[in-house]
């Protein structure tokens, strides 16, 4: 094994290790944190509503669509509603709340993001670049998580058929 770190106490047949599922797990958590925060962005400017009370409704709207777009594919595999969400629980939790982070953080620092409204270009072009930062950032931290048996990892032991 090249490159292996004796520091990173990583085994090597871990529960999907490796890029892919973390990248498809951040994926997965972007979808629902993108559907969340252009409804929330949406809403809440076309409500008029105050920048707080809108990246605040975006964040909500992100971890309902994050936690519903995860208990979809878990309820499939026939597991119960409450099993369902304590499994989205555990594994997006962490990850949209890194997203969410990442993501409002560049809207706000962005100067005149949250201000220009959902008609113009400047504020798509800035949702857009920072949901892209924040999937970067996520997706470390999911293939640290998956690698580690939490997460996304327990997502996983319900797609097995």
């Amino acid at each position: 094994m090249s490159g292996h770190h004796p520091g990173l106490a990583e085994p090597p047949h871990s529960a999907g290790g490796g890029w892919g599922p973390a990248v498809s797990a951040t994926l997965h958590c972007l979808t629902g944190c993108a559907i969340g925060e252009v409804l929330g962005m949406v809403i809440g400017t076309a409500a008029g509503f105050h920048n707080a009370a809108t990246v605040a409704l975006s964040i909500v709207l992100a971890f309902v669509f994050g936690y519903a777009l995860t208990m979809r594919g878990v309820l499939r595999a026939g597991v119960g509603l409450r099993r369902a969400l304590r499994v989205a629980l555990a594994a997006d939790t962490v990850s949209i709340a890194v997203m969410e982070l990442v993501d409002n953080l560049i809207m706000v620092v962005i100067p005149g993001a949250m201000a220009a409204g959902i008609t113009s270009l400047l504020f798509w072009g800035s949702l857009a670049f920072s949901l892209g930062i924040a999937f970067v950032v996520a997706v470390p931290v999911n293939k640290w998580m998956i690698g580690r048996g939490i997460g996304h990892a327990v997502v996983h032991e319900y797609h097995h058929h």
